[in-house]
C-alpha cells in the first residue's frame, strides 16, 4: 500500500458502491481520498470487470416509487446528492417500478467520474492491513482474505458470513416470443413473461429440485442463505407451491396466448442494458453447475433456445459483528479515525451500501475538521439502519435490508389501519426529521435536482 498520502487524506479501501459513495460525499466536501480498490490486480469469484460501482448481481436498485422502504432511502440520499443514485438515473432503462440500470453504463458513470475528481486518487492494489489514519473500509461481502485476516485479529473473532448468489443472463434474440410477452404485475411493459402451463411448471419444477449444484468449496461450514435473495432451487425445496409465491408468481398477469387466462406460472425477464439486448431472469439467483442452468431453464418455453451470456454463480459474504463493534456513526467504537460502510457493516442491498457510505463519509469529513460526529435520526430510513446494525442484540445479529419495520411506530399506531396511509405518515415524517435534523447539525440538506456529475 502507497505511503504518500496527503496528510489530510482519508483512506478508502474498497470500490463498491459504499466505498464509491463516500469517495465521492469526501470530495464534494474538499477532503482528499485515497482510494483503494484491487481489482483487476486480484479479482474475485463475482466481479468480472475492473470499474468502480461494478454490480455483482441483479442490475436493479429496488423501488423508487410509492410507499416503499427503498424509495423513501432513495428520497433521503437525494437530500446527499448521492453519486449512486445520480450513475443510476444517467444509466436507467425499462424496469416498472423499480431503477433498472444498464449495468455497464452504471459501472463506467462512476469510474469516469471519480477518475476525473481532483481530490480523488485511484490506486489498484489489495490492502493487507488495516491502514493508519483516518480510514473508511468499504470493501464489502468479499474482503480480501489477508485484510478479513487482519480484521480477525484487530477484533479477536472472525466475521459472520451469509451465502449470496446472482442470477443468468440471456441474450434477448434468443427468446422465443412465440411463448413470451410483456407486461408488469404494475400495469407497465417492461418486463418480457415467459409463462408457463401447469405441466410445464411441475416439469421445471422437478429438474430444478433435482439439480447439481456446484461445489462449495469454503461454503461447507455452514448453509445460511439471506431470506432476501435465495437461490431458486433452495426457495424449491420448500415446497412445490413456494416459488409460485415468489419470483414465478402470476398474480396481475394475463397471458395473451390463452384468451388472456392468468397463467399457472411466469419467469420474468428484465433488461439489463440501454440496448435492450440482455435479459436478466429476475429472482433466478442460483449456485446450479451451468451446464445444469442451460438444462434445466430451457423448460421454460420461452427459453427453449436462449442463450446464456452469464450464468448464475455464488459467493460468501462476510460481514462484521457490527451491533459489538460499531457505533451509529459507522465509527469503531476501538478506534477514533476508523469507519466502516457498505455490506461488510450487515447491511444487505445495493442502495443501502451506498446510504452507510453517505454516513460514514459525512462523519470522516466532520471528525477531520475537529466537528462532533452525528447520528442520522431514528424516523429516518438511514436512521434507522445505522441504529440496527447497532444496537440489536450481537449474538442475533443478521444482514438487513431497508424496511419499515425498522422505523420506530407513529405516536398512535392504532389511529391508522390502512398499510398505505401509514406508511405515508412515515414516509413524510421521515423527510421532515432529516430536514430539520440536518439543518441543526449544518449540514446542507436539499433535494437534489438531478444536476450534472
Amino acid at each position: 500500500m502507497s505511503q504518500n498520502k496527503p496528510s489530510e487524506a482519508i483512506t478508502i479501501v474498497g470500490g463498491g458502491l459504499a466505498g464509491s459513495e463516500a469517495a465521492w460525499q469526501l470530495a464534494e466536501r474538499g477532503v482528499p481520498v485515497e482510494l483503494y480498490e484491487m481489482r483487476p490486480t486480484t479479482m474475485t469469484e463475482a466481479h468480472l470487470t475492473h470499474r468502480l460501482g461494478e454490480l455483482v448481481c441483479s442490475n436493479s436498485l429496488g423501488s423508487m416509487i410509492g410507499n416503499t422502504p427503498g424509495a423513501l432511502l432513495k428520497e433521503e440520499m437525494r437530500f446527499f446528492d448521492s453519486l449512486i443514485l445520480k450513475a443510476g438515473r444517467y444509466a436507467q432503462v425499462p424496469g416498472g417500478s423499480a431503477l433498472a440500470v444498464d449495468r455497464e453504463r452504471f459501472q463506467d458513470c462512476i469510474t469516469e467520474v471519480l477518475e476525473a475528481r481532483p481530490r480523488v486518487r485511484i490506486h489498484r492494489e489489495v490492502v493487507h492491513e488495516i491502514p493508519y489514519g483516518p480510514t473508511i473500509i468499504a470493501t464489502g461481502p468479499l474482503t480480501h482474505q489477508t485484510l478479513s485476516g487482519a480484521l480477525k485479529t484487530l477484533l479477536g473473532e472472525t466475521l459472520l458470513s451469509f451465502y449470496d448468489a446472482a442470477a443468468p443472463i440471456v441474450l434477448s434474440e434468443s427468446v422465443d416470443m412465440n411463448h413470451a410477452f410483456w407486461g408488469s404485475r404494475e400495469g407497465s411493459t417492461d418486463y418480457l413473461n415467459c409463462p408457463l402451463t401447469k405441466g410445464h411448471y411441475l416439469a421445471f419444477y422437478d429438474a430444478l429440485v433435482h439439480a447439481e449444484l456446484h461445489p462449495r468449496h469454503d461454503f461447507e461450514t455452514a448453509t445460511q442463505f439471506f431470506e432476501g435473495c435465495l437461490p431458486i432451487e433452495e426457495l424449491a425445496r420448500r415446497g412445490v407451491r413456494t416459488p409460485l409465491f415468489g419470483p414465478l408468481k402470476p398474480t396481475g398477469l394475463s397471458n395473451p396466448f390463452e384468451s388472456g387466462r392468468r397463467p399457472y406460472a411466469v419467469v420474468q425477464l428484465r433488461q439489463d442494458n440501454a440496448a435492450g439486448s440482455l435479459m436478466s431472469l429476475v429472482g433466478f439467483q442460483t449456485n446450479l453447475r451451468w451446464g445444469e442452468q442451460k438444462r434445466v431453464f430451457s423448460l421454460v418455453p420461452a427459453l427453449h433456445a436462449a442463450e446464456f451470456v452469464r450464468y448464475g454463480v455464488m459467493h460468501k459474504n462476510m460481514y462484521l459483528k457490527s451491533p459489538k463493534f460499531l457505533e451509529p456513526t459507522f465509527k469503531a467504537g476501538f478506534r477514533e479515525d476508523l469507519w466502516f460502510a457498505g455490506q461488510i457493516t450487515g447491511v444487505e442491498g445495493y442502495v443501502e451500501s451506498a446510504a452507510t457510505g453517505i454516513m460514514a463519509a459525512i462523519n470522516a469529513a466532520r471528525w477531520l475538521r475537529g466537528e462532533a460526529l452525528v447520528v442520522w435520526p431514528h424516523q429516518t430510513m438511514m436512521g434507522a439502519l445505522a441504529h440496527y446494525v447497532t444496537h440489536t442484540n450481537p449474538e442475533h445479529f443478521q444482514p438487513m435490508n431497508a424496511n419499515f419495520g425498522l422505523l420506530p411506530d407513529p405516536p398512535d399506531p392504532t389511529v391508522v389501519r390502512d398499510k398505505k396511509q401509514r406508511r405515508e405518515i412515515m414516509r413524510m415524517r421521515a423527510l421532515r426529521a432529516l430536514q430539520s435534523w440536518g439543518q441543526q447539525v449544518g449540514l446542507l440538506v436539499g433535494q437534489d435536482a438531478g444536476g450534472a456529475l
